[in-house]
């Protein structure tokens, strides 16, 4: 069955060819950009298909015989379903009147979208607790920053107390040493008057 035999083949059931016909051709056209993005379509009872990496490696020419290394590529592959090797095989029977592959049971589409839900959940939370955890680590390191801050602050100011103490401690010998020659002058200006009244008295 080519392509415009399954036209025909679902045109009855689709009110046209023509609407078969762009309904098929929607159909595959969403697989294939799904694919070639490298994301999986999944159709219960009928398959997946699926972009698959073969890594390079060497083969050999079946006419020659000769190696030839073979580069990386990807293709695309199908893996049909547990329903759909159950028709193939015989162990279950085509059904006359009803779709070869059916939907999926009710409940079943809401069940999925309440599980995808409580997993967006669970990975949410698990973002949100490492970034919590980054926050603590960030205020710690900045409280134990202004910390240090504060240490290195108090010890320049220590330092400074101390150089600016021993800066006046050397300072004051110096005055010391300055009254002490004063009272030298004085005893060389007494010796000045008495010769000169030694002098007067001659």
């Amino acid at each position: 069955m080519n392509k415009a035999q399954l036209v025909e083949a679902i045109a009855d059931k689709l009110g046209g060819r023509q609407q078969a016909a762009e309904a098929v051709d929607v159909v595959l056209d969403a697989i294939v950009r799904a694919v070639v993005a490298g994301d999986r379509v999944s159709v219960t009872g009928f398959g997946s298909f699926e972009k698959v990496e073969r890594p390079a490696r060497y083969a050999r020419n079946p006419q020659t015989g000769e190696r030839v290394r073979v580069k990386k590529t990807s293709v695309p592959r199908f893996r049909a379903g547990q329903g759909f090797k159950d028709l193939v095989s015989g162990a279950k029977k085509l059904p006359k009147n009803d779709v070869a592959v059916k939907k999926a049971p009710k409940g079943s589409l809401s069940g999925g979208t309440t599980t995808r839900k409580a997993t967006a959940k669970k990975a949410a939370a698990k973002k949100a607790a490492p970034a919590k955890k980054t926050t603590a680590a960030k205020k710690a390191t900045a409280k134990k920053t202004t910390a240090a801050k504060k240490t290195a602050a108090k010890k320049t100011t220590a330092a400074k107390k101390t150089t600016a103490k021993q800066a006046t401690a050397k300072k004051a010998p110096a005055k010391r040493s300055t009254t002490k020659k004063a009272p030298a002058r004085k005893s060389t200006a007494r010796k000045t008057t008495a010769k000169k009244a030694t002098t007067r008295r001659k």
